[in-house]
């Protein structure tokens, strides 16, 4: 089976895609000739012409009202933010038309349209090429929220969303755009080639939206990540030799929150990982569910890591990101609670 780097699996599902589907539509700044910033559109104009995959002006809230328009009149956009930091002049579009079209029409009209944007730092790109914005989309009805962590998944999410009738928002953690990241900054990074999840079948095959993974079994703690954050929770309890049970939620919303349930009533005890900012994080509504949902069942308070309720400082890249010194604080805390 072919081995392929999450940007290549991007690409790959836009192209299966596109074949398939003559109404599918890709643009986004310098995504037609150039090929995106992150190269995930290269050679999508070649093989499919100017009229398919297209640049759009620097002008975030247009390209995201034109989707509105296209997806309205039946054809399926997929766009592309640069990063998900420029994403706010299209917030508007987002909120107030993407999410409630199909209210407000009384389905009458769907939204079937995906914005991809590139989040998260770990690349030192400052505050203005770092941010985590998924929680803003999240506390918004009618959108759904996609996060992959590994190749393999990045390219079946990304069809099942396409394929999705209603607007879907796709970030992908550039941190691993090249190969997984274990936290270790001063350590060499590791290409995806020799990670399991870097197989990627050809073709046309789909991830479920709303379905966790489980990507390490264990008994005495749950940890919640998604994104690059499950590629740290998993070196952590590994380096402290802790048994937990990792979980990957691929989708923010709609979240599967039966694996979540199942799981914490089996450790007992939880911990959730994030890199968005602390105040008012994903993370803070999986510490809800979870205290509902099971609190007879723990042993012990829901533990969180997060980053710095800062803006993301260049220089302090590596303090501002949750990596494996905070992870260790938090599951010794979590597990002698």
């Amino acid at each position: 089976m072919p081995t392929r780097n999450m940007i290549e699996a991007i690409n790959d599902a836009h192209r299966v895609m596109m074949a398939r589907d003559p109404d599918i539509v890709v643009f986004g700044e310098d995504v037609g000739y150039f090929g995106g910033v992150f190269r995930a559109t290269a050679g999508l104009q070649q093989e499919f012409g100017k009229e398919r995959c297209f640049d759009a002006p620097i002008s975030e809230g247009g390209i995201v009202g034109t989707a509105v328009g296209m997806a309205a009149y039946g054809l399926k956009p997929v766009i592309e933010i640069q990063f998900a930091d420029y994403i706010y002049p299209g917030y508007d579009q987002i909120v107030s038309e993407v999410a409630r079209m199909r209210y407000r029409t009384a389905g009458e009209w769907t939204m079937p349209m995906v914005i991809r944007s590139p989040y998260g730092g770990g690349i030192f790109g400052g505050q203005t090429h770092s941010q985590s914005p998924e929680a803003l989309f999240t506390h918004v009805a009618g959108l759904k929220v996609v996060i992959p962590s590994t190749p393999h998944d990045a390219k079946g999410l990304l069809i099942a969303a396409i394929e999705d009738p209603d607007p879907v928002l796709f970030f992908e953690p550039k941190r691993i755009y090249n190969g997984p990241f274990d936290g270790h900054h001063d350590k060499p990074v590791k290409p995806w080639s020799k990670h399991a999840d870097s197989e990627v079948p050809d073709g046309h095959y789909t991830v479920p939206l709303g379905k966790a993974r489980i990507v390490r079994p264990g008994n005495d703690l749950t940890v919640l990540a998604y994104g690059t954050m499950v590629h740290v929770a998993l070196a952590a309890v590994e380096e402290n030799g802790i048994d937990a049970e990792v979980i990957d939620l691929r989708t923010l919303l709609p979240l599967d929150i039966d694996t979540i349930e199942e799981s914490v009533r089996k450790t007992g005890r939880c911990l959730v990982v994030q890199e968005a900012t602390r105040t008012s994080g994903f993370v803070s509504e999986l510490v809800t569910l979870v205290q509902e949902r099971c609190f007879y069942h723990l042993e012990a308070p829901v533990g969180r890591v997060t980053g710095w309720d800062t803006p993301y400082p260049h220089a302090y890249e590596w303090i501002y990101f949750p990596g494996p010194i905070r992870m260790k604080q938090a599951l010794e805390k979590v597990m002698a609670d």
